[in-house]
């Protein structure tokens, strides 16, 4: 499901290289309406950046899932974004992981394009993007059809 709520962007429309190539991980991308942030799947949270901007998680089923927020909001060091989890955290489908301030951040000269990928695609025989032109909290984002 979709961590954020918002207008669905392909993975190649985000104005960061990395991103758009899918070397991070295959998956979309959501203009985000609001700055809050669910986790997509029960699962357990790997990764969590001081910052803020970023945050892992890994599913029961093993879909390594990185929801990545803005692009170079690193760079604010944590400045508008709060965490209500931490690493190592068992999270459920809808919990409340972090929220983020869009106004402010776009005020920094920042975007708040929010990448939904998956780290671990090899695993996958193919992840699809739902079609849809906007996607709220709770709502299928993506399917990944695991290989036999």
């Amino acid at each position: 499901m979709s961590p954020v709520c918002g207008r669905v962007i392909r993975l190649e429309e985000v104005p960061d290289a990395v991103i758009a190539k899918g070397l991070l991980g295959r998956g979309a991308a959501v203009l985000p309406e609001n700055g809050r942030v669910v986790s997509p799947v029960d699962g357990t949270v790997t990764l969590l950046c001081d910052t803020g901007h970023a945050i892992g998680i890994t599913s029961k089923d093993g879909a390594e899932i990185l929801i990545h927020i803005g692009i170079d909001t690193v760079c604010l060091r944590g400045r508008g974004f709060k965490t209500y989890v931490n690493q190592g955290d068992r999270v459920k489908r809808g919990q409340h992981l972090l929220d983020f301030d869009p106004e402010g951040i776009r005020q920094e000269g920042y975007e708040t394009v929010t990448a939904i990928l998956i780290t671990n695609p090899d695993i996958y025989m193919d992840i699809v993007t739902e079609q849809r032109e906007r996607v709220g909290t709770g709502q299928i984002l993506l399917k990944a059809y695991k290989k036999p």
